[in-house]
């Protein structure tokens, strides 16, 4: 907070406005300089005068207004353009027709850009466009005719004012691109913080209760994988940051796996808006003492409903891991992101799949692999490949191109 504060004092805003304010006094000096060296040519300076102790007296007052942006309001900016416009127009009342022609100054002269600079500097280019405008038609007004200084003049307060407010605007933007990642800069460095913490203290000590649970045996061996398990799974959430452990708990003495990307339930990663998932957020539950996740450290991301039937798929195979392979054999999932794809292998470290075995399986009307792994990557436009080789495991690699579009289930 402290690192966004003084990036915020150190705004690129902020001189802009100090600019502004000296501007607009120096301009005001020029305008009543001007007049007082040409005071005697003018036939009725009573109205200049009178003008100019209103601009001094506008300028100097308001000087609080151009400190920064909220401030300075738009019904400041909006008084502060009729003060400008008002003066052009009384141009040719205080001064003659000939030295008018002539292109001489206008009452307010070049403090009138100080008041469209204003509306750049606040509201960006388009405000600028509107008060050049409003000002440029003025100047036609008191010229009578679109002579060609008056263009010129013109042509230069627009192309400035615009330029300067598009210049605003990128500099703002650029201003909190920055602030979050100081932000993201800072929450990373508390998240390696607390990494460093917890593997010292906590992963330790489950570590231990894992390793002395599996050497005791009995009831202490349940409380050993239960910790085997945490220890995992709060080893992920430090490291990456995706999941919470509690949307996901194994139960051993039913050997299955409760899942919420099935049930259609709205995971973190997924944005409200139907926006794209992060891939990996929907698979770090699957991470446990006998799984091991292996994912980029980018996010992934897929359509929502695609997302989810990948991770299902994913599922199956973890299930017929635990099904067939025993509640002993190891899994490891790894999600590589291609250019063109996402490809997602499972892989077992159990007895392999006979030859002939899928085939038998789905004549018996059993479809997990055929149906809850094929098919889902079929739908997706995708396809989904088994190598298994007896006495060295099972591979599962499901591919789906990233231009999939599916329907929500």
């Amino acid at each position: 907070m402290a690192r966004r504060e003084r990036v915020m004092r150190m705004s690129v805003e902020q001189p802009m406005w100090r600019a502004l304010a000296g501007y607009r006094v120096l301009t005001m000096f020029y305008a009543v300089g001007l007049f007082a060296t040409a005071y005697d040519r003018f036939p009725r300076p009573w109205i200049a005068v009178a003008y100019y102790g209103v601009l001094c007296v506008w300028t100097l007052a308001t000087l609080p207004r151009v400190a920064g942006a909220a401030s300075c309001t738009k019904g400041f900016l909006a008084a502060d353009l009729a003060l400008a416009v008002t003066g052009i127009l009384l141009t040719p009342l205080a001064d003659t027709h000939e030295r008018i022609a002539a292109g001489g100054p206008t009452l307010p002269s070049i403090w009138t850009a100080g008041s469209v600079l204003a509306f750049a500097v606040r509201g960006g280019w388009r405000w600028a466009a509107v008060a050049s405008t409003a000002v440029a038609a003025a100047n036609l007004v008191e010229r009578g005719t679109p002579a060609r200084d008056t263009v010129h003049n013109v042509i230069l307060v627009w192309v400035a004012s615009i330029a300067i407010g598009y210049v605003v605007e990128v500099a703002r933007a650029s201003e909190r691109t920055l602030a979050r990642a100081l932000e993201i800069e800072a929450a990373t460095r508390e998240r390696e913080r607390l990494a460093r913490d917890i593997h010292d203290s906590v992963l330790q000590v489950l570590a231990m209760v894992q390793r002395r649970g599996a050497v005791i045996g009995g009831e202490a061996a349940e409380l050993g994988r239960l910790a085997g398990e945490q220890e995992v799974a709060l080893r992920t959430l430090v490291s990456g940051g995706l999941l919470p452990v509690s949307r996901v708990c194994e139960d051993a003495s039913k050997g299955a796996v409760v899942r919420a990307v099935e049930d259609g339930e709205e995971t973190e990663g997924e944005g409200s808006d139907g926006g794209p998932v992060d891939l990996r957020a929907l698979l770090a539950p699957y991470a446990g003492s006998r799984v091991s996740l292996a994912e980029p450290g980018a996010p992934v991301p897929l359509p929502p409903a695609v997302a989810r039937e990948v991770a299902a798929a994913v599922g199956a195979a973890l299930d017929n891991v635990r099904r067939h392979a025993g509640e002993g054999a190891r899994a490891w999932i790894l999600v590589e992101d291609e250019p063109e794809q996402v490809l997602v292998t499972v892989r077992d470290d159990g007895p392999g799949i006979p030859e002939g075995r899928l085939a038998q399986a789905e004549g018996e009307g059993r479809l997990g692999v055929s149906q809850s792994i094929r098919g889902r990557l079929r739908d997706l436009g995708g396809s989904a490949e088994l190598i298994s080789v007896p006495g060295q495991g099972t591979e599962v690699e499901l591919k789906v191109p990233k231009s999939v579009k599916a329907e929500r289930r």
